[in-house]
Parts: C-alpha cells; sequence; structure tokens
C-alpha cells in the first residue's frame, strides 16, 4: 500500500488519478500505481517476456516512491490517451505550412501533457521579403505569439498547462527583439526562452569583438554587431525578469550521440532535455532520500533500483501512444531515456552535509557518476536481451569492441516538480526553497513544513511553538534563536546560498550526465546585472550546456512563495 501525506494525496486527486464523465476521482493511489506498473509491463510481451513479474517490480519501485516517472506517464498509462513522455522538439520551418503544421502538432502534444520545445532560429527575419506575396516577413517573435496564445486555451489532458521552450540562434538578425520578447508584463508567459549561442560568440564577448548576423533564409551575412552588446542585453533583460537563459548550443552538440541522425536546436521546456527535431523523451526520477543507511548511501540497493528505473523507462518507449507518427519514428529509432534524481537536498540533510560545500559537490560527482555508469551498464544489459537501439550505427557508441546500448542517452536531471511532492521529498538537485511555504496545485494551495527540520527539532530538543511559528514566518532559518548553527548550516535555502555554488553543483551533475541539467541559479534582490554577467560566464566555463537565472524579487515565477498564514499548528508539523 502507498503511503502519502495530505499534500501528496491532494496533488493526486486534482490531477492524476481517474475521474469519471462527473469528475469525481475513482481510482485510489495505489490503483494508479499498479495501473501504471501493469501497463508499462506489458511491453515485455513483444519481446516474449513474462509482464506480471515486471509489472511487480515496477509496482514495487513506484509504491514505495523510490522513483516515479514523469507526470503524463502517471496520469496516462493505461488510458485511451497514452500518451507517456514529457519531452518533445518540433521543427519550424520558414513557410506558412510550416509554422502552422508546427502549431497544429504542438496542439496535440500539449493537449496530451507534454511539453515542447522550438527553435525559431529558421524563420526569415523581421522585414524580409516574402516573395509569395511581395510582402514583408513579420519575424519569428510574432509568430512566438501566435503560439503563446493557442497554448495558452489548450488544456493539457485537463491537468497540466501548456509549457514551451523558445529558442533563437545568437546570429539571427532578430535577436535584440527576441531577448527583449518577455519584458512586457504577461507577454509570452507560456514561454521559456533562452538564446542558442555559440562558441565563437561566447569567444567575442570575452575578446570584446563583433560577429556577424545572418540571414537564414539566403545564408547571407547582414551587418557585424559588437557581441558584447548582445551580450550586456542578455544580461539586462535576465536580470530584469529571469528571461532569456542561455542554452551553449555547440557544447550540447559536442556531446550528441546520434550525429548522424540529425543536431540539436532546441531543447524541451526546462532545458534539461536537448532533443531532435520531432523526438520525444521519457524522464523519470530515483527519490535520493530512500537510499540513506547510516552515514552513507545505500549503493547495493540504489544499483538495484537504477536496473528497474532503466528498464521501465525503456518499455514506456514501447508502449507510449505517439501524438505523431514522425515522433514515434525518432524516438524508437533513438530510444532515449532520461533518468535522473530528486530529494538531492534531503539526503544531504540525512547525511549532515551543507549544501553549498565540497563535500557536497564532491558526493554529487560520485552520486552521479555511480548513477550514469549503472544506468548505462543497465542499457548495455537490455541491448543484449532486446537489441540495441536502431541508429546505433555511426552513433559514439559505435566503434570496435564496444558493448551495445539500448538507449542513445540514459541519464538527466530534471526538475520534478510535482512528482517530488507525490514522493514527499525536495525538488531535482535544487537547495530547498524554503523550510515553510505554500505550493500552488492548479487551483489548489498546499501548505508545507520541512519534515526532517520538525523532526531534527523534536529529537535535539530545540522544538518550540514560538520557534515554529517564526520559521513559519520568515521560511528561514536565517535570524531565529534558539536553533543550533549546526542545523541552520544543513538547512541553508536557496536565496541563502551564494549564486557560484549553484552553479558549482549544477556542473557537478553535468559531468556525469548524458542529457543536461535542470537547475535554478538564484539571486538575490541586491544582485547587480554585473553578477548575472558572471554566472552566465561561469556556468559556460565550467562545462554546463545551459542556464537560467532567478533574482528574487523580479516577476512572479513559479508556484512557490514564503509562508505567512497557516490555521492549526500541530495540522502542519505533526
Amino acid at each position: 500500500m502507498v503511503e502519502l501525506t495530505d499534500n501528496a494525496l491532494k496533488a493526486l486527486r486534482a490531477r492524476y488519478l481517474l475521474k469519471n464523465e462527473r469528475g469525481m476521482v475513482v481510482e485510489t493511489p495505489d490503483q494508479m500505481m499498479r495501473r501504471v506498473a501493469r501497463h508499462i509491463a506489458s511491453a515485455e510481451r513483444i519481446y516474449k517476456k513474462d509482464p506480471q513479474e515486471w509489472e511487480e517490480k515496477f509496482y514495487n519501485l513506484l509504491a514505495n516512491l523510490k522513483f516515479l516517472p514523469n507526470s503524463p506517464a502517471l496520469m496516462n498509462a493505461g488510458k485511451e490517451i497514452g500518451q507517456l513522455a514529457a519531452c518533445f522538439v518540433l521543427p519550424v520551418e520558414d513557410s506558412m505550412e510550416g509554422i502552422f503544421g508546427t502549431l497544429k502538432s504542438a496542439a496535440k502534444i500539449l493537449q496530451s501533457g507534454g511539453g515542447t520545445g522550438f527553435s525559431f532560429s529558421h524563420l526569415r527575419p523581421r522585414s524580409d521579403i516574402v516573395r509569395s506575396t511581395m510582402g514583408v516577413a513579420s519575424g519569428p517573435v510574432s509568430f512566438m505569439r501566435i503560439y503563446n496564445t493557442a497554448t495558452d486555451v489548450i488544456k493539457q489532458g485537463g491537468a497540466r498547462r501548456g509549457a514551451n521552450m523558445g529558442i533563437l540562434s545568437v546570429t539571427h538578425p532578430d535577436i535584440l527583439e527576441f531577448i527583449r520578447a518577455k519584458r512586457e508584463a504577461g507577454e509570452l508567459a507560456n514561454f521559456n526562452i533562452s538564446v542558442a549561442v555559440t562558441d565563437k560568440f561566447m569567444g567575442a564577448v570575452k575578446k570584446d569583438k563583433e560577429y556577424y548576423l545572418v540571414n537564414p533564409r539566403t545564408g547571407g551575412r547582414m551587418r557585424k554587431i559588437r557581441a558584447r552588446e548582445v551580450w550586456d542585453e542578455i544580461v539586462a533583460c535576465a536580470w530584469e525578469t529571469g528571461d532569456p537563459g542561455l542554452v551553449f548550443m555547440d557544447v550540447i552538440n559536442r556531446y550528441n550521440p546520434t550525429p548522424q541522425a540529425g543536431s540539436f536546436e532546441s531543447t524541451n521546456p526546462c532545458g534539461e532535455q536537448p532533443l531532435l527535431p520531432n523526438e520525444a523523451c521519457v524522464l523519470g526520477s530515483l527519490n535520493l532520500s530512500k537510499y540513506v543507511s547510516g552515514d552513507d548511501v545505500d549503493y547495493a540497493a540504489l544499483e538495484r533500483d537504477i536496473n528497474t528505473a532503466v528498464r521501465f523507462l525503456d518499455d514506456a518507449i514501447d508502449v507510449n501512444h505517439y501524438p505523431l507518427p514522425e515522433i514515434e519514428v525518432m524516438h524508437k529509432s533513438n530510444r532515449k531515456v532520461g533518468l535522473g534524481v530528486m530529494g538531492w537536498a534531503d539526503i544531504l540533510i540525512l547525511l549532515g552535509i551543507r549544501y553549498d560545500s565540497r563535500a557536497a559537490f564532491d558526493l554529487a560527482r560520485k552520486l552521479m557518476r555511480f548513477i550514469n555508469e549503472k544506468g548505462h551498464k543497465a542499457s548495455e544489459s537490455l541491448a543484449s536481451e532486446k537489441g540495441e537501439f536502431p541508429n546505433f550505427k555511426g552513433s559514439i557508441y559505435d566503434w570496435p569492441g564496444a558493448p551495445k546500448i539500448r538507449n542513445a542517452t540514459v541519464t538527466t536531471i530534471a526538475p520534478t516538480g510535482t512528482i517530488s511532492l507525490i514522493a514527499d521529498c525536495s525538488s531535482g538537485i535544487e537547495p530547498l526553497f524554503k523550510i515553510a511555504f505554500k505550493r500552488l496545485v492548479l487551483d489548489t494551495e498546499l501548505l508545507e513544513v520541512n519534515k526532517y527540520f520538525v523532526r531534527m527539532a523534536k529529537e535535539r530538543g530545540f522544538y518550540s511553538d514560538q520557534i515554529m511559528q517564526q520559521v513559519m514566518k520568515k521560511g528561514t532559518l536565517r535570524g531565529v534563536k534558539g536553533i543550533p548553527a549546526a542545523i541552520k548550516d544543513i538547512f541553508r535555502t536557496a536565496h541563502e546560498i551564494a549564486p557560484g555554488d549553484h552553479i558549482e553543483m549544477q556542473a557537478a551533475f553535468q559531468k556525469y550526465t548524458d542529457n543536461a541539467v535542470s537547475k535554478t541559479i538564484n539571486l538575490p534582490e541586491r544582485a547587480t546585472r554585473a553578477d548575472v554577467a558572471r554566472a552566465y560566464m561561469m556556468a559556460y566555463d565550467k562545462g554546463c550546456k545551459g542556464i537560467t537565472v532567478f533574482r528574487y524579487g523580479t516577476k512572479k515565477r513559479g508556484t512557490l512563495v514564503k509562508l505567512t498564514e497557516y490555521t492549526n499548528l500541530a495540522d502542519v508539523v505533526d
């Protein structure tokens, strides 16, 4: 039987559990886990394996909250819609048929619960010629607004609002308009936007040189511009609004596992999953808080569950109901999966390690290296049992004597969002946002107080209603008297951690992650534009594949707010 918190139950009822035509919940969480496990395990029949054996293994992994797949799999497995992937990238071609054909495809994906990424870099710039009508083009940003409006009216599977990533190459003539696109309140609200920057551009920034803007329609150079002029505008807008982020596209393509199948141009909405055009990926995350044994990680248990989780994600590819045939072909050709982690802040707390410490960075590298290596071994084992991915020939794995592998990629660090709420753990590899806060899931406001802090306060004898009220009012332990310094150290929250340490953590995980890493680089309200610039450059120099910053006190972003009002204290902390 699945053991869940009240907040997890509220989220499941709001989003995940089956409902009848009257909107009434007709499924228990245990039945949901069984539904998902049974549907995913049914893929084993394709390979003449026993689905019941794997149904039990999958169910036990889910029911113990050690691993959860991305939300579409929990919502849609075993249902008629049957769409299990969270991440998609669609091509946007430079024609009316291409632009609106992609919008139609995106609508199907958004409705099924997926998120879409687009590169608008192939669209001709504003005021360029349109020979078919003898008119002039309106440019990529104008079409992004149309996509945004369409997304606004699509309710994903009755449970998720649409989410998009919009990317434009730094060499596009409309790059400055794109960078400034989200300065107006409410503009492109359904988009995260990122600039695709190259090594050449980053070098030009460092040396204060000019570079050429290129018309994508003709391939011709249009004009030169100072790299630092563009860089300063990126920094200024990110400081003001949190957008745009940066995607280091040359870095991403250096690690492309299937260069013979195409190049990366975009990512999913949160940036952790670079994908080829018309490609999808199913993600899932291990709950690290479940793998603490004494003062260390239980690596043996973790390895067993990595093997099961990789098989789960691979099976999901075969039973997925794809929204478009071309996506099915591409996904099954590369068989990319994204196994990641959640509960990172929790495991550090349980081991008594401060988030922004050398010990934490070292453990991040050690742990992710273990997960990546064991994940690849699991994929190699699947290849010997079920066959390698079809695009194996010509891939980075195709060299004499190398073992075959089932999946072109195995690991991804996703933000985890609501699945970490269901698993009752911290999200992704983020530090704690607050010790106490409210979370909005659709129209349901959920109250959360960190269970480890409450437990330690009681065990170590400093728990009191007065302390708890202060913590709940502040959201952090800073300035609260009566709490030992060592406890304050390991319960540091996101805005108490220096930007450089956020980036150091992202880089530590990225070193041993096939795809990319979703991580917010939190900046204090007092941070300057120069601080943003340093963070962006540090992320590039550290080998990250992208970066997003958020300066506290800019625009309202996300669903987390400091807790300032609450009901009965005992209802919250016990």
